[in-house]
């Protein structure tokens, strides 16, 4: 005699199965769809000069740089120097500043005064990491610090992203303020 397949029986499996993997699903911790490192600052620093970066020069926040960078930062900074590189009139800087609860490092590329490129390197946030994107970015070139310090440029926001976009605004203005502050007549 022939056996009837029981469908019954292969169904009643699966319960238990998602039982047992039930507990495991929940216990793992999420991972925010936009935290990750980007690109690594290094490597950031070589594409920038073409593989051929210059050797980084430290800027200390003396006395009389402290107070304009806590006012562009809008608090005192956490650091007493910052690395950037230079050849000419061009500069980069990897910096970071807190979105919300954790720090966003971008690199940040000066030329003559004018920013010419801005990237999000690592991105530590559980939201607002759409400022990572060209979209965004991009709104940042070409742009300059006016008298007051502030983006001679308006730049949009992103829905549900605004400390991230508030953090990334003041890193450019930190970058301006403090290329227009180094001395460009050092040989580079």
């Amino acid at each position: 005699m022939k056996r009837m397949y029981d469908s019954t029986h292969k169904r009643s499996r699966w319960p238990g199965a998602l039982l047992c993997i039930l507990p495991l699903l929940l216990a793992a911790p999420p991972v925010p769809a936009g935290m990750g490192i980007y690109q690594e600052p290094d490597d950031f620093i070589r594409e920038t000069f073409a593989g051929q970066p210059p050797a980084p020069t430290a800027l200390w926040l003396t006395a009389n740089l402290r107070e304009p960078v806590a006012e562009i930062l809008g608090h005192a900074p956490a650091v007493m120097r910052l690395r950037y590189w230079r050849q000419g009139d061009r500069t980069a800087w990897i910096v970071e500043e807190i979105g919300k609860e954790k720090p966003i490092t971008t690199g940040i590329v000066v030329d003559d005064g004018r920013i010419e490129r801005v990237k999000v390197l690592v991105f530590r946030e559980s939201r607002g990491w759409e400022v990572r994107h060209d979209f965004f970015t991009d709104q940042f070139r070409q742009v300059s610090l006016t008298e007051d310090r502030e983006l001679d440029r308006h730049i949009d926001s992103i829905s549900g992203a605004t400390l991230s976009v508030h953090a990334i605004t003041r890193l450019a203005r930190l970058a301006l303020f403090l290329d227009g502050r180094i001395d460009k007549n050092e040989s580079a």
